[in-house]
């Protein structure tokens, strides 16, 4: 009898047999509240009904239509339609299936059109487990080891995180400048460097928000020294921080590459990049292809996603109800001292625990992530130590979901601060 890999670990023991808006539930009937959504990818709730009606109608009409083969209506029209949406230049898009296909595929257009090697990310990055995507990731060695040796040409700079550091964020931004400084005279010389990788906040990583001025100092050295900025938005895009992309709360800041996935089509496996024209043509003909990319029911998905995003008013609605999840979160820790820090930005919250000497508490959290699933609310854990716990539920979510959620989280974070005080 055959079996899933050992090596897949599960989070929580749930086995979801349907789920409708902000719930999961099991075989038994049982209730769960995701504040998950799937790695931040059912953008418009489990099941939503108009998601659900698009690819029913496209499922009857094509279900595969393999871009460089034919072109199909939703592919041109979900194209045009992504326009409206996109930074102003971007209007050239090629599409794959995952996130790390997409950061790929950025990875080789920015080989491609500078004709140099070299790239550059940040501590705490996360951008994929391919091979290409693994050496730009450095969200923990669970994602590299093992597998070398890795694409070389890859420098690390600092990120402005500022609470490890102890700093306010515009001094972390300085320090995380200046690394960066020091790695192109260092590591990666400029006219060797072709991209520069970053996320607006990181999600691997800790939901560490980037600090104002960080992407600014980003783009301005892009600029400076012909490298591509490529902005990774595959987890906070699609308006899960407030704004429809997250590098939208650095105000000027264009990036040359964004990359998005998981929120574009509320479940179905889809992503794209996209760049300005001038850019793109650039890239090598049949360097960009594949057997699934633009796959005509998941670009359904992501039209209906996209007017469910307008009609209901859902960016809006995310920055509503993070700041409500945010300031809940903050009252949860504020009486729990291994919970030392909350932060995010829209429906991206993170609360860190660390030991009283300060070094990161993965046993806490991990207690408390599972406290939550017994209790029927269903988050994840992440960060380099694996020391924060991550909520990111569905743009959908009503201020009772989330009253629900931060009621379940406390009683949840007591029971973890009772087994570690039981067992330190």
């Amino acid at each position: 009898m055959s079996q899933l890999s050992p090596v897949l670990k599960q989070a929580t023991p749930v086995v979801a047999t349907r789920g409708e808006g902000l719930h999961l539930f099991d075989a038994e009937g049982r209730r769960y509240l995701d504040f998950t959504s799937g790695v931040g990818v059912t953008s418009t709730g489990h099941c939503h009904p108009r998601v659900v009606a698009a690819v029913r109608e496209q499922a009857g009409r094509l279900i595969h239509g393999q871009y460089t083969t034919v072109l199909h209506d939703p592919l041109l029209e979900l194209t045009e339609r992504l326009g409206e949406v996109l930074p102003p230049g971007l209007d050239s898009l090629f599409y794959a299936t995952a996130g790390t296909e997409a950061v790929e595929a950025a990875l080789r257009l920015a080989r491609h059109a500078t004709g140099r090697q070299n790239a550059i990310v940040f501590e705490g990055s996360f951008h994929g487990r391919t091979m290409g995507a693994a050496a730009l990731t450095t969200a923990g060695s669970r994602f590299r080891s093992g597998i070398g040796p890795l694409m070389p040409g890859v420098g690390v700079a600092p990120f402005p995180y500022a609470f490890d550091l102890g700093t306010s964020g515009a001094e972390a931004v300085e320090h995380a400048l200046r690394g960066l400084d020091r790695v192109l005279a260092t590591v990666s010389a400029p006219e060797e460097t072709a991209a520069m990788f970053v996320e607006p906040v990181l999600g691997e990583g800790g939901y560490v928000p980037a600090p104002a001025g960080f992407l600014a100092g980003l783009r301005e050295r892009a600029d400076r020294y012909g490298i591509l900025l490529v902005v990774d938005e595959i987890q906070s895009g699609f308006g899960r921080t407030g704004r429809f992309w997250a590098h939208q709360h650095h105000a000027g800041v264009v990036p040359d590459v964004l990359i998005t996935a998981k929120g574009l089509a509320s479940g179905f496996p889809l992503s794209a990049i996209a760049a300005p024209t001038g850019l793109m043509e650039r890239a090598r003909p049949g360097s960009q292809g594949g057997t699934y990319g633009g796959n005509p029911v998941a670009c359904a998905a992501a039209l209906a996603t996209l007017d469910v995003i307008r009609d209901e008013r859902l960016v809006e609605n995310a920055a509503r109800q993070g700041e409500r999840l945010l300031d809940g979160l903050r009252t949860v820790a504020a009486g729990v001292p291994r919970c030392v820090d909350v932060r995010g930005l829209g429906l991206m919250a993170g609360t860190e625990f660390r030991r009283a000497d300060g070094t990161p508490d993965p046993e806490t959290a991990r207690r408390a992530q599972q406290a939550a699933a017994e209790l029927g609310l269903l988050v994840l854990t992440c960060g380099t130590g694996l020391n924060v716990v991550r909520m990111a539920p569905a743009l959908v979510v009503t201020a009772e979901q989330v009253d629900e959620a931060l009621a379940l989280w406390s009683k949840a974070v007591d029971r973890a601060a009772t087994r570690t005080d039981e067992h330190p």
